[in-house]
Parts: C-alpha cells; sequence; structure tokens
C-alpha cells in the first residue's frame, strides 16, 4: 500500500512540475507572438506581388527573384545566429533580430526600384534568421523536458496562424490603403512587439525559476571536465543531427509547397474562385495551428506520466509525416470537398510532427549547443524552400499538371517519417566531449 502511495506521489509531483507557470506561459505567448509577425512580414511581398511588379516595372523574372531572395540570407544567418545566441544574450539577439526585420519591411514600404527592394528582402532573412535558433535557446534553458512540446507548440501556432491572417488581413489592407502604406503599417505593429519583450526582460524572476541564461533540467548539466558546448564539427559528427537536418528540410518541403504553390494549385486545377481559395488556405493552416497545440499537449501529457521522451517524440514526428503523405491522394481525388478533407488530414499529420520536431532537437543538443545545432538544422533544412518552390514549378510547366508534383511531396514527406523514426537516435541529452572522437551517438 505504501509502495502504491509513493509511487502516486511521485506521478503526482510529475505532473505538477510539468505544468506551464504564469511566467513561462507569458513567455510561451511572446514568443508565438514573434513568429505570427514574422511569418506575416515575410509573406507580404506574395500578397501585393502583382501590384510592386506594376507599379514599379518589374518582370515576372524580377519578381520571382525577389520571391527568393529572402531565403538565400535567412537560411545562410542561420549558421551565424545559431552561433550569436549560444555565445551573447539570446534575449537581446532576438530583440536585435526583430528590430532588424521590422525596419525592413517598413523600408520596403519606401523603395522605389528593383535594387532597393531586393536589398530589403535580403535584409528581412538576415532579421528572421534569429527567430529559430533563439527559441531553441530559450526553450532549452527555460522549459523542462515535459514542458516543451507545449512552448514549441505555441510557436508552431504562431507560425502556422501567420499566412493564414496575413493573407486575409494583408488583402483588405492593400486594397484599402496600398501596398507601401501597408507594409508600414504591418513594420509598425511588429516594432510594438518589443514592448512587452523589453517589459518581460526587465521584470524579476519568481524565486527558484532560472534566469534565461539558467539550466533547467539537471540531466542536461554538463559533467566536470567536459566542453561547455559543442562546435558545428562535433555536431556533424551526430548520426542524430543528420535525422533532424533530413527531417525538417521533408516537413520544408511540405510547408513551402503549401505556401508557395497551394494556392495556384486550388484556382487553377480545382477553379476555385480567389475567396474560396483564400478560405480553404486559411483554414488549412489553422487546423495546422490547432493540430501543433494540441499535440504538444498531449506529448508533454505522456511524458510527465512517465513515458520517455524517445517514444512520446518519435511517435508524433513519425506518425505526424506518415498521415501528412496522404497529401497524395488530393492530386488523385476528383471530388473537391474529399479532396479539401485529405488536405486537412494532411495539416493534422503536419502540426503532429511540428509541435514535437524542435523538442528533439533542444533535448539532443543541451542548452549550450541548442543555439548552434539550431542554426545549422534550420540552415539546410530550409534549402527546401530553394528547391521546393523551384523543382514544383518546373513540374507544372513541363507537364501543364500538379500530379507528380503531389507524388514526389508524399514521398518525401514519408522520407522525412523515416528519418525521424530511425536516424535520430535516443531523446536525450548529448554528453558533449572536447575529443571530437568521442562524439558519435547512436
Amino acid at each position: 500500500m505504501s509502495k502504491s502511495l509513493a509511487l502516486s506521489d511521485v506521478a503526482s509531483a510529475a505532473q505538477s512540475a510539468s505544468r506551464l507557470t504564469p511566467e513561462l506561459s507569458r513567455l510561451a505567448v511572446l514568443l508565438a507572438l514573434s513568429i505570427f509577425i514574422n511569418y506575416i512580414d515575410r509573406g507580404n511581398l506574395s500578397i501585393a506581388g502583382l501590384l510592386i511588379k506594376n507599379d514599379l516595372g518589374l518582370s515576372y523574372f524580377q519578381l520571382g527573384i525577389l520571391f527568393s531572395s529572402f531565403f538565400w540570407t535567412y537560411a545562410v544567418f542561420q549558421i551565424v545566429s545559431g552561433w550569436l545566441v549560444d555565445r551573447f544574450d539570446v534575449n537581446w539577439i532576438l530583440a536585435l533580430g526583430i528590430l532588424l526585420w521590422s525596419a525592413a519591411t517598413v523600408g520596403t514600404g519606401f523603395v522605389q526600384g528593383f535594387t532597393l527592394l531586393l536589398a530589403m528582402r535580403l535584409i528581412l532573412g538576415v532579421g528572421e534568421s534569429v527567430a529559430y535558433p533563439s527559441y531553441s535557446k530559450i526553450i532549452s534553458r527555460r522549459f523542462a523536458e515535459s514542458q516543451r512540446g507545449r512552448a514549441n507548440s505555441f510557436i508552431c501556432a504562431g507560425q502556422a496562424s501567420g499566412p493564414a491572417v496575413g493573407t486575409l488581413l494583408g488583402g483588405l489592407l492593400i486594397a484599402r490603403i496600398g501596398w507601401r502604406l501597408s507594409f508600414i503599417v504591418f513594420g509598425v505593429a511588429s516594432l510594438l512587439w518589443l514592448l512587452p519583450w523589453l517589459k518581460y526582460l526587465r521584470k524579476p524572476k519568481p524565486p527558484g525559476e532560472p534566469d534565461a541564461n539558467a539550466v533547467v533540467d539537471a540531466a542536461e548539466a554538463l559533467p566536470a571536465g567536459e566542453s561547455a558546448s559543442a562546435s558545428i564539427i562535433q555536431i556533424l559528427q551526430q548520426r542524430s543531427a543528420w535525422g533532424t537536418i533530413a527531417g525538417l528540410f521533408a516537413y520544408n518541403y511540405v510547408w513551402y509547397f503549401f505556401i508557395t504553390w497551394l494556392p495556384t494549385y486550388l484556382e487553377h486545377e480545382r477553379n476555385f474562385s480567389v475567396q474560396t481559395m483564400s478560405l480553404v488556405t486559411s483554414l488549412a493552416f489553422f487546423l495546422l495551428a490547432i493540430s501543433a497545440l494540441t499535440s504538444g499537449w498531449l506529448s508533454d501529457k505522456w511524458i510527465a506520466a512517465g513515458a520517455s521522451p524517445t517514444r512520446v517524440r518519435k511517435t508524433f514526428t513519425g506518425a505526424g509525416p506518415a498521415i501528412a503523405a496522404s497529401i497524395l491522394l488530393v492530386g488523385i481525388v476528383a471530388n473537391h470537398a474529399v479532396a479539401m478533407a485529405i488536405l486537412m488530414v494532411t495539416c493534422i499529420g503536419l502540426g503532429m510532427c511540428t509541435s514535437n520536431l524542435w523538442a528533439v532537437t533542444q533535448t539532443l543538443a543541451g542548452p549550450t549547443t541548442s543555439g548552434k545545432w539550431t542554426g545549422l538544422q534550420n540552415f539546410l533544412g530550409n534549402l527546401a524552400g530553394w528547391i521546393a518552390p523551384t523543382v514544383i514549378g518546373l513540374i507544372v510547366q513541363q507537364t501543364g499538371s500538379f500530379f507528380y508534383v503531389f507524388v514526389i511531396t508524399s514521398v518525401v514527406t514519408l522520407l522525412g517519417a523515416v528519418s525521424w523514426i530511425f536516424i535520430v537516435g535516443p531523446i536525450k541529452p548529448i554528453q558533449w566531449s572536447a575529443r571530437p572522437s568521442t562524439q558519435v551517438h547512436s
């Protein structure tokens, strides 16, 4: 009887420890709002593209360059940003990044030609590159293992809601006040995020709660004699690192199909009106956000109940892409209603994965290396932003159909599930050593 009571006490303590304090909840909401703003600001050009093309006398080729140029600096500067957040105060790095990308958004409203507009897009990519390395650093230091699913799910919900709201609100705003003023409005609104963030940073932490540079989990503390942080070379020596990179690339391949070509597919192949296309696209993104929030909550509850992080995280990151691979059927099923229902199922699968994929990286890397690992993973994973839109465009141009687009997207998604399940090793902190030869993690 006493043993049963002891086990019950342990389970109760674990459940209590997994609850988010009001302070951590506010932090998670602030991070979610920042990525929500991030995705609105990066997507504004797509909404206003044709108006900008006509006003500035751009060619379609120049417009295409502008669409892709954001990813040039965004991807490359992931590594730089990862190093910065591991080396300096992550809270201020995030604030400076948002200041920079907000300034680029405002500056876009004043450009008079292609060159300056290209410069604004490149600066926007530099500023937004700090986001995910900063999130991983903050979450790995401030949130326990049984809280990270929810912390990441807040961010994933903000990521999915940004394009949904941006498409609807951005279109209405541009129609009412013009594209130039709309960029200025969104840029100034982005700057307003800094007010609660700076207030949060000045507020003393509650007793017993770690600051931004403290390690939450005792299990994550590095043993004496080991290095405080791993190098990029040491990270690349991990089999698990390549698994997380491949898994993120596969996720991003589907994600960038959604935010670049899905509206065109719905309009031209499904013959949806602009209004119907906007509603379907927004619903898909909102459903992805709900799935991310729900999956993050469930994964944390499962871990708090005693399940291993390996079992929990791999279940969600493996099953999610496997479900999302049903996107193949969207290109086959003729009935619009059934096809759109399958599209929503795909979004549910993506949400299951995205709320847990960064928790895997944060646990494996540990607090001292999470910035660099996230930056490296996001750099290589975002090469999908260079590849997917171009490949899709070539396929549609050559075949006149999206059928093979859905086939390839489905296969890539399944390969992502394989990466998370079989290439990524046990989900536990890697003990980084100064000797590279001892770093292999299986």
